[in-house]
């Protein structure tokens, strides 16, 4: 009779043999089997509470694209509301909340490359330009709005009361502060700081809304295009990187700026040692206004933006959006924008929304005055620069470098320039000598910054005596040579600084009529290098009529000073211009 083994069984299954006396086994066994038995446990409540809540399969992922300002409550309303249970087609919806610049965001959207079901950008303004668009006519409108932040000017705490001398709180006073071409204004004790209207839907909302102050206010385009001009320099890319230079001591001006409310908030909560505070312009103001765009095409991800948007709009989500900083769609805030924190209980005054077409022209107007520089500076160093300005106690050469001097110093550093002088016979047979080649003032020359270079030789050059003005060949070369080395992403212009006398040139190859038939022929509308004419002193009337037609042969502007500080004026409406060459 054979031997009989009891660990065997018929189905196959062999128990594990007796193990020695450490215990290892009988330790390794009831906890295997314990965590067996909660994973069965933990899928069978999986099961029961998704049931329970309505959903059946995987969740259904929702993917919305927010502006950094209002990730972080979103964050917060989204995962609360992922919790709910919120069921679409019996799946539980699963949002998730991606970061990103509504510059950013829109770019991608036109080009179809936003990877997003719901897209909730920071301004009505951005989402209508967008769409009014070529490319982004057919993109979905919004469906409403989430929540409100006024845009406002906004100074360091420690500064506003020194501000109030001299900036009123409003887009008038802005512009007035910032005007370029008024050098004893109250911009001598004001620094204004903008945001990329390119890039920043509040830096476009203020400028839309300086824009309709200065019309409002019978305020020329002038003064607009010299604030605008003179904004273009002083430039941030976001609020968070204006707002920590406010607080950053430079000079003596006081320094303001454009945010949103809620990133005066936001400043203030994360840099409770260096706080800003809002400046309501007394004009009114614009909003962003966080529009909801549903960018999905999948009729099932729809109906789930639908009600994540529907859960945005809930008193507990408000609520969390009160607490970011943020105000209701109907402008009411929260304790987060409490008056003993510097910000106003009612939200300020609105002012009408403006139309696309019209944030479509400022967003253009903007893009156009910050077109790079490129000019060919022609200096007038004939014997008659020599003579007085009669009440002015200066030459004529002294007058001009003087007026060269208020010009240059309006262009930004990477401006490119450079400056011939002119007479007769200055350069062997040429009537012209190059003093400083074209390129940006913030370039080194020989160990030496071009600008320091330009200051120096308008400082130090002196006329010729026994010259004449040998103005036509001069510019004749001049046109030649810029048009030769066109840049298409710059305003390409030479600019003339005499005393208006014209060409006088008796060995001068080219006659004024001769001058005015060559520029109409080079004149090029697709690459237009263009005149601006700048003339001071008693003979300057008698060549007006000459200048007049050379400027306008080449799409330009010539001008007379009855001062000095008049250049700055010439310069800014020269600006002007830039809005719409080559049709002016």
């Amino acid at each position: 009779m054979g031997r009989h083994r009891t660990d065997e069984l018929d189905d196959g299954y062999h128990a594990p043999r007796r193990r020695s006396s450490s215990g290892r086994g009988r330790v390794l066994v009831p906890l295997a089997g314990a965590l067996a038995l909660a994973i069965l446990l933990g899928v069978a409540a999986f099961v029961i509470f998704n049931r329970e809540r309505g959903c059946t399969g995987d969740p259904l992922a929702l993917r919305v694209v927010a502006t950094p300002d209002l990730s972080p409550a979103l964050n917060k309303v989204a995962g609360s509301f992922n919790k709910t249970g919120k069921a679409v087609d019996g799946r539980c919806l699963a949002v998730t909340i991606v970061r990103e610049s509504a510059a950013k965001s829109a770019n991608s959207l036109v080009n179809g490359k936003l990877d997003a079901d719901m897209w909730i950008a920071d301004s009505s303004l951005m989402v209508g330009r967008l769409r009014a668009g070529e490319a982004g006519a057919g993109l979905p409108g919004p469906s409403g709005s989430i929540a409100t932040s006024p845009i406002v000017l906004v100074a360091a705490k420690s500064a506003a009361a020194n501000l109030a001398k001299s900036l009123q709180p409003s887009w008038q006073g802005l512009i007035s502060v910032a005007n370029v071409a008024n050098a004893d204004g109250p911009g001598k004790k004001v620094r204004v700081l903008a945001l990329d209207p390119a890039k920043n839907s509040a830096g476009l909302g203020a400028l839309v809304a300086a824009a309709g102050a200065a019309k409002e206010a019978g305020l020329g385009d002038e003064q607009l295009v010299g604030a605008l001009k003179k904004l273009s320099e002083q430039i941030a890319a976001d609020p968070a990187a204006l707002l920590a230079s406010l607080t950053v001591k430079s000079g003596s001006k006081v320094p303001v700026g454009v945010s949103s409310e809620q990133s005066v908030w936001a400043h203030n909560a994360k840099k409770s040692a260096s706080p800003v505070v809002p400046l309501y312009p007394e004009d009114g103001t614009l909003s962003l206004d966080y529009p909801v765009v549903i960018t999905s095409k999948d009729p099932v991800k729809q109906r789930a933006a639908a009600a994540f948007q529907q859960e945005l709009g809930t008193e507990a989500a408000q609520r969390t959006l009160r607490e970011h900083g943020f105000r209701t769609p109907d402008g009411k805030g929260g304790s987060a924008l409490a008056e003993d924190k510097g910000f106003a209980a009612a939200a300020p005054q609105a002012l009408p929304s403006p139309d696309v077409k019209n944030v479509a022209s400022m967003a253009q107007m903007w893009s156009r005055l910050n077109l790079g520089t490129r000019m060919l500076a022609l200096l007038d160093v004939s014997g008659t620069m020599a003579y007085p300005v009669p009440g002015t106690g200066m030459t004529r050469m002294q007058a001009i470098t003087k007026i060269a001097g208020e010009g240059l110093a309006l262009f930004e550093a990477d401006s490119e320039i450079g400056v011939w002088s002119f007479s007769t016979l200055l350069d062997g047979q040429k009537d012209y000598k190059e003093l400083i080649s074209v390129g940006p003032l913030s370039e080194m020359v020989d160990g030496v910054p071009r600008k320091q270079i330009l200051g120096q030789q308008l400082a130090t050059v002196q006329p010729k005596a026994t010259g004449d003005t040998g103005l036509n060949d001069t510019l004749m070369a001049a046109y030649a040579e810029m048009k030769s080395t066109y840049e298409r992403d710059k305003i390409n212009t030479i600019l003339i600084l005499t005393d208006g006398a014209g060409n006088d040139d008796p060995t001068g190859k080219v006659t004024n009529a001769q001058m005015v038939e060559f520029l109409k022929k080079e004149y090029d509308p697709k690459r237009p290098v263009n005149l601006l004419i700048i003339a001071f002193g008693p003979d300057a009337p008698k060549g007006k009529k000459q200048m007049d037609a050379m400027a306008e042969a080449s799409g330009g502007e010539a001008y007379i000073a009855a001062n000095i500080l008049d250049v700055r004026k010439f310069f800014v409406q020269g600006m002007k211009r830039r809005l719409c060459a080559p049709n002016c």
